[in-house]
């Protein structure tokens, strides 16, 4: 790839992701009344998040097993109002401890 059709890409890039966020307030005039337009806002981005991290935790791993375990495992802490660190150093624990005993 020459240094042109970088430049160019990265140009897109910055253009699309700027668009997606300035589009909406250029747009959108004041406050959103409508009761299903605002609550399907409000849970866009967990999906974006869920979407981006589950396929992550299984297929990282070197046994999908411990992947699923992990996931298992985390989902019931957080079920028990655990912060964010102690359910990730949990996870990560299960991890590392099923993937040293399973190879």
């Amino acid at each position: 790839m020459d240094s042109r059709s970088i430049v160019i890409c990265i140009l897109l890039g910055i253009v699309t992701t700027n668009l997606i966020r300035v589009l909406p307030m250029l747009l959108i005039k004041g406050q959103i009344s409508n009761r299903f337009l605002r609550s399907f806002l409000y849970y866009v981005p967990y999906v974006t998040l869920a979407v981006m991290t589950f396929p992550s935790i299984v297929e990282t791993t070197i046994s999908p097993v411990s992947g699923f375990v992990a996931l298992f495992v985390g989902i019931i802490a957080a079920w028990r109002k655990l912060g964010l660190f102690p359910v990730a150093a949990i996870c990560c624990a299960i991890v590392y401890l099923m993937d040293t005993l399973l190879n």
